[in-house]
């Protein structure tokens, strides 16, 4: 008879460190080099929980032929939503860290080893993310995001929203447990409204590395856009009001109106929404390696 202290042990050592987290909705064409970039991980005590909100598409068909015990997938044929879904993944977990993923960006391969050796060696952190750079539908780099690094870096200027890429994070899964995504979420700023709901209890960090490339189709939603803006506002809003922090409050509308001011400038000139850094030959050719060994299944180093 197995006592309950060996099926504990017997449970921690059969589950895996880290559970890589991929809600999906019509991913398309992109969803095999998402899940290649996962399974071609230098860490490799993971499990990966691909969780279909409904899609229409028929994407998992074009991995059916990634025969790895690691990955579980999920279908039920509902669309509820990205943040249910997040937060189904957080309950499913087995890992003691969960790392998030999108279907249609990629992971490059020393990604989840960095991020799980910067977690274990500062116990104070709670999430970590990468700094990327962007590619485009055909997986040419395009350009680099905006990043800070520090804690103190990421939260300076909270009516400012944080420069924390969502798709990039890896975090303890109690801090996951304890926080999870609000429901009903805000509309495309599930992310923010988290951040913005624990930063003054937590302690987060960006990686100065390029590990993950990060996909920007060409056509921006303007309206979807503006919604999302509206949204982020109003979880400031919520928050600084209930906490009395009133400048806080102000700064974050006249953050949000500078905001819609750049998008209609940016509209009428026909310029990018996102703020592309320069990126420099070696990073792109890199990038290009990178995803090319991926989709090839050429051996990684």
């Amino acid at each position: 008879m197995i006592t309950e202290q060996l099926s504990n042990q017997i449970q921690r050592k059969s589950s895996p460190l880290v559970t890589v987290a991929m809600p999906i909705y019509n991913a398309g064409k992109y969803l095999r080099l998402a899940v290649l970039s996962i399974v071609s991980q230098t860490f490799t005590d993971w499990e990966l929980l691909i969780i279909d909100d409904g899609s229409t598409d028929n994407a998992l068909n074009t991995i059916a032929d990634i025969n790895d015990k690691r990955i579980r997938i999920l279908k039920d044929g509902e669309n509820i939503g990205l943040a249910a879904r997040l937060n189904e993944a957080i309950d499913l977990a087995q890992g003691q860290y969960l790392a998030r993923m999108d279907g249609d960006d990629a992971s490059y391969p020393e990604r989840l080893m960095r991020q799980i050796e910067v977690l274990q060696n500062d116990s104070k952190l709670d999430l970590v993310a990468v700094r990327l750079l962007t590619i485009d539908e055909n997986n040419k780099p395009t350009g680099l995001l905006p990043s800070a690094l520090t804690h103190n870096e990421i939260c300076a200027k909270p009516w400012r929203g944080f420069y924390l890429p969502h798709p990039t994070w890896m975090g303890k899964i109690e801090w996951f447990r304890k926080y999870r995504y609000a429901i009903p979420a805000s509309y495309f700023c599930e992310d923010q409204e988290l951040l913005t709901r624990s930063y003054c209890e937590s302690k987060f960090f960006t990686i100065d590395e390029i590990l993950f490339a990060y996909r920007i189709r060409a056509n921006v939603d303007q309206r979807k856009l503006a919604k999302t803006r509206c949204a982020v506002l109003g979880v400031q809003l919520r928050h600084f009001s209930s906490s009395h922090q009133w400048h806080f409050l102000f700064f974050a509308t006249v953050a949000f109106f500078g905001k819609l001011t750049s998008d209609l400038l940016k509209r009428t000139v026909r310029v990018s929404f996102y703020r592309h850094g320069i990126l420099d030959d070696t990073s792109a050719s890199q990038c290009n390696k990178i995803l090319s060994d991926i989709l090839t299944g050429s051996k990684i180093p």
